[in-house]
Order: C-alpha cells, then sequence, then structure tokens
C-alpha cells in the first residue's frame, strides 16, 4: 500500500489516493492521467557507473581531459511534458529514439544550500521520467535540438509520496520495448546518490517545490522507433508506458 498523487486530464487539482496496485486506476471510465508535476525539470548526465565506464576513454581526451568533477545539468523544457500513455513525436527524418529510464525526485519545499543529512527532508515524492532523446555524442555542450524536442519527456502516471520503506538509491529500473526486457539497472551504481546529487545541486541553486530531479539515466540506453511500446518500470515506484508515433501521423490526427 502506498500513497499517490495524481492528476487526472480535465482536472486542475492533484487527487491522492491509497494505492496497492496501479491497475486500480486503469479503468475504462476514468480519464486519462495528465503530467502530475508542475514545476521544472532538471537532468543529471553521468551519474551512472557504468555510463563513465562506457566512455571514460573519451572523457580524457580533449576536450575534457578528465571525467566531470561536478554534475553535468540539463533541463526538459515545459513542452516535452506528456503523461503516461500519451504518444512520443517521432521527428522527421529522425529513425529512431533513445529511452531515457530515469526515476525522478520531486521536490516538496524551497530547497537551497541543503546539506546531505538533511537533504530526504526536501523530498515530497518520487515518479518516473522517460527523457527521450535524439542520439547524440556531445557530453559537455547542451544538447538542445535532441533532448528539448516536443514531447521528449513522458511523466508518471503519478507521484509516490516519500515513505521510509522507499530507498532511493537501490531501486531497480527495467525498461520494456514491445515486451521485451531491453535494459535493467539499479539505483544503487549512482555516482552521486540522491541525497548527494541534492546537496551539489543546491550548493549553487534554488529548487522550489515541485521541481523534479532526475537522478540519471543508466549505460546503453535502448533505441525505439515508430510503432514501438515502451514500459518502464521503476521498483515501488510504478509503471509509465507510452508508443512512438511519427510526428506527422499526430498532426493528422492519426491514433497510435
Amino acid at each position: 500500500m502506498k500513497n499517490i498523487k495524481y492528476k487526472l486530464l480535465g482536472r486542475q487539482q492533484l487527487q491522492e489516493f491509497n494505492l496497492e496496485n496501479q491497475d486500480q486506476l486503469q479503468k475504462d471510465n476514468t480519464p486519462p492521467f495528465d503530467v502530475p508535476i508542475t514545476g521544472m525539470i532538471y537532468g543529471a548526465l553521468l551519474n551512472y557507473k557504468g555510463e563513465v565506464e562506457a566512455i571514460s576513454d573519451s572523457l580524457h581526451q580533449e576536450p575534457y581531459k578528465a571525467p566531470p568533477k561536478a554534475p553535468i545539468l540539463y533541463i526538459k523544457p515545459e513542452n516535452t511534458k506528456i503523461a503516461h500513455k500519451m504518444p512520443i513525436p517521432l521527428p522527421a527524418n529522425v529513425a529512431e529514439l533513445q529511452v531515457g529510464a530515469a526515476l525522478g525526485i520531486v521536490i516538496g519545499r524551497t530547497a537551497s544550500k541543503v546539506s546531505i543529512e538533511e537533504a530526504f527532508d526536501y523530498i515530497d515524492g518520487y515518479t518516473i521520467v522517460n527523457d527521450i532523446s535524439i542520439q547524440h555524442e556531445s557530453v559537455y555542450r547542451p544538447a538542445i535540438s535532441q533532448k528539448a524536442r516536443d514531447g521528449f519527456c513522458p511523466v508518471g502516471p503519478y507521484i509516490v509520496e516519500k515513505h521510509s520503506s522507499i530507498q532511493p538509491d537501490r531501486l531497480k529500473i527495467q525498461v520494456f520495448i514491445n515486451n521485451e526486457l531491453c535494459q535493467e539497472n539499479t539505483t544503487a551504481n549512482l555516482i552521486r546518490p540522491v541525497a548527494q546529487l541534492l546537496s551539489e545541486m543546491t550548493s549553487f541553486m534554488t529548487l522550489d517545490p515541485g521541481d523534479v530531479v532526475l537522478v540519471g539515466v543508466p549505460e546503453h540506453p535502448p533505441l525505439v522507433k515508430a510503432g514501438d511500446h515502451i514500459r518502464i518500470e521503476i521498483e515501488q515506484i510504478g509503471v509509465l508506458e507510452n508508443q512512438v508515433v511519427r510526428e506527422e501521423e499526430l498532426r493528422l490526427g492519426v491514433s497510435p
């Protein structure tokens, strides 16, 4: 049993529910889910050990010369947010998209210069985020055109309220493409665990209630094409599902 906050399409307010199974909210007469968060989404690159190991040689070459010593952050703007089961647009002239399965940390109160010991006091809950992007090689330079396109950030289906039984640094993450397991990892492999990441971020910037911090995306993210169904499962948090649809079909109103 877990307490969740969710938002239905057409409703203004978040609703609360004591959930045993996600299927309890998936009824034919229930409106679709809407995005359950209202704040900014901040992502952290290269925060999985395997992700850094996979490109370790290039990190010691020009222009980097060494692995990063601080979080490499980026923003998923408002236009990227879509809800559970909404279609992900595949832009014209793009063959594949990269799936970015990420645990989202939802901030509960204004966080500035937060210590590691106090970090969890500022967390409201957790959600699932799919940090969709077009494949690119840039790490230290903002990949805006590859990561900030319309519909490139499914979020949800809901926020699971913080509880002592949920250990965000020990959660299994799985990605299924067309019901086939394509990626599996755990937040135990984070370079900067949740509290450390929040502490380092708030040392120079303020996080507001409703903001979301993505702890990172595991190495070897799966690639998807038009028609593929993506299901991300995070232990104790839930299941986020979306399908990839050609952008021109969405403009024509073709249903996935």
